[in-house]
């Protein structure tokens, strides 16, 4: 029995319990970074459920060897995880659901490429997939598994995005202030990931935790998705793109600080994107509008890993706090299953919105300042902004320091990042 008392909630929980009950929920597959708690969601959400590590080699060679009509008596229902280091699994799993209605699957894994190449030949149309990601400030914020995660201003605005949510002239008039400010401060110092979270842990326990992650990630998740003789041309480019983040990503002068080719460099990217690293916010772009660039931006996903990369501690740089202020909102979004498109938009002349989230209504757009006061003139990119898009554009924000919430225009509305994400 897993000790649920001292998890935090996820948001998303009672949408995997909704999937699990439909026709393709008979398999869920979660997917994600190394440490995001999919083994302990799928656990603690169906504890009904044999757990089966395919990491062990051993078990992994008896598991394979198992026909369909062994499974569906043996193991009706079982979580199994790190299934993509055995494709043979996914074959019988298959061949269980396609013979018998009853027998129910949660599949995990932490090389999305690995694993989603596996799933999507061979269990198309049959399962639902999810990427867990790690902790939202909401989340953050809360003591146990049982509690409730309650909406974010940003959350409530996704779900009925023609209207503003009420807020308040100042985030310290806000009763749960010192919780969500709280639950902001860590995760600004060391991340979303569940395990730092745990009150057991001292800053410099974190802070190791942090250090260990980082080389676990190159020594096992990257042997996952490439067979690197070599790591040290790897880890240039991670340490570039971290001291880079919330940048365009500039494939020429990464290739040229990690002393590789373009095409090895681009390969790189692409595989700490796969990896749940980064994230990387294309351009918006519409063929009408000749000067805009095209360049996609790279954010870091987590801000604690980050700082590990970089090996440094303390106060963080106005890029880190672009970088994740837009990793939340995206975790966020990602939290509510949201039809949701991220981009940002820059002009050729200099001009640049940091964020732009299409829905099927119409865009939000962001502007993410470190400051600690807002004046009128940090909307100017968001001024006439409407004119360039093909979409309503249904408003705009500045998320900043100042805890002050202030109506710059009718369609341009400052607010405090922490008040308006927690």
């Amino acid at each position: 029995m897993l000790y649920t008392k001292l998890m935090k909630s996820r948001k998303v929980f009672a949408y995997i319990h909704e999937q699990a009950a439909r026709s393709m929920g008979r398999i869920l597959v979660f997917t994600g970074a190394r440490q995001t708690g999919k083994t302990t969601l799928a656990r603690t959400g169906f504890p009904g459920y044999e757990y089966l590590s395919i990491e062990d080699p051993i078990l992994r060679d008896q598991y394979k060897k198992l026909s369909a009509a062994q499974w569906k008596t043996l193991y009706p229902h079982a979580i199994l995880d790190e299934v993509q280091k055995e494709p043979l699994l996914i074959e019988s799993i298959k061949a269980v659901y396609d013979q018998w209605p009853e027998p129910r699957y949660i599949l995990l894994g932490s090389s999305q490429l690995l694993l989603l190449e596996k799933v999507k030949e061979s269990l198309v149309g049959r399962c639902a997939i999810l990427d867990l990601l790690p902790l939202t400030v909401p989340e953050l914020e809360t003591e146990r598994w049982e509690d409730v995660v309650e909406d974010s201003l940003f959350q409530v605005l996704l779900k009925k995005p023609s209207e503003l949510p009420k807020m308040l002239p100042s985030s310290l008039l806000d009763p749960r202030h010192a919780i969500k400010q709280k639950a902001w401060d860590h995760y600004i110092r060391f991340g979303g990931y569940p395990a730092l979270s745990s009150s057991d842990f001292s800053d410099e326990d974190r802070f190791a935790w942090l250090k260990q992650y980082v080389r676990t990630y190159l020594e096992r998740d990257l042997r996952d998705l490439a067979s690197f003789r070599d790591l040290d041309p790897f880890i240039r480019v991670q340490h570039f793109v971290a001291l880079n983040t919330a940048c365009i990503a500039n494939i020429s002068s990464m290739a040229n600080q990690a002393r590789v080719s373009d095409k090895t460099a681009q390969r790189y990217l692409r595989y700490l994107e796969l990896s749940y690293q980064v994230l990387i916010i294309p351009a918006w772009f519409r063929s009408e509008w000749k000067k805009l660039v095209k360049s996609p931006k790279v954010h870091f996903l987590d801000n604690g890993v980050l700082q590990a990369v970089l090996q440094k501690r303390g106060g963080i740089t106005g890029q880190e706090f672009e970088s994740l202020v837009v990793s939340e909102l995206y975790k966020q979004t990602r939290t509510l299953v949201m039809d949701a498109r991220f981009s940002f938009l820059r002009t050729q002349d200099g001009r640049e919105v940091d964020l732009l989230i299409e829905l099927p209504q119409g865009y939000l757009a962001f502007e993410v300042k470190m400051a600690s006061r807002i004046s009128t003139g940090d909307a100017r990119h968001l001024r006439g902004l409407a004119d360039f898009l093909d979409k309503p554009l249904l408003h705009s924000f500045i998320l900043s320091n100042d805890p002050e919430t202030k109506s710059i225009s009718a369609e341009i509305t400052a607010v405090h990042a922490a008040y308006f994400l927690g």
